[in-house]
């Protein structure tokens, strides 16, 4: 594992942090360029109220406005839990060179928990995957905050 990815997972779970503050699921992204940070973003699903206001998503739009492109040749996408199936399709729509993630999300992963979308051969795109990041930090902080739902 590389010092770096632990630097930006990091941070990604400040991110997360941030969500759980406000209620949301606690997922948290950063986008890096260059070895630069470029955008970073967390869950603001049900402060937006707004279904697509994933972590990633919204990272990958300030992403984008940074650059001043849609293409994020590039660029790695640091994000505390296995993307879903819509974050996983613009991840590869993005042409996203590289995504670092967290803990595996066995009910709706779409990088190879349920499906694995960022492989898929009849698509034009493959992204670079590394996996399990802090996983266990990152799936500890989803799991408190789910039983604290719950009581």
């Amino acid at each position: 594992m590389r010092t770096r990815d632990l630097m930006m997972m990091e941070l990604a779970l400040g991110e997360a942090r941030a969500a759980a503050a406000h209620g949301d699921a606690p997922i948290g992204a950063v986008v890096v360029h260059d070895g630069e940070v470029i955008a970073r973003a967390h869950n603001r699903r049900e402060c937006d109220q707004d279904p697509t206001a994933h972590a990633e998503m919204i990272a990958l739009r300030q992403a984008a406005a940074a650059l001043g492109r849609w293409r994020l040749a590039g660029c790695t996408l640091y994000v505390t839990l296995e993307p879903c199936a819509m974050c996983a399709g613009a991840l590869v729509l993005a042409r996203l060179d590289r995504l670092v993630y967290g803990c595996d999300d066995p009910k709706a992963g779409a990088c190879g928990s349920v499906m694995d979308v960022i492989r898929e051969p009849r698509l034009n795109h493959r992204v670079e995957e590394v996996r399990g990041v802090l996983a266990e930090e990152c799936g500890r902080i989803l799991k408190e905050f789910f039983q604290g739902c719950r009581v």
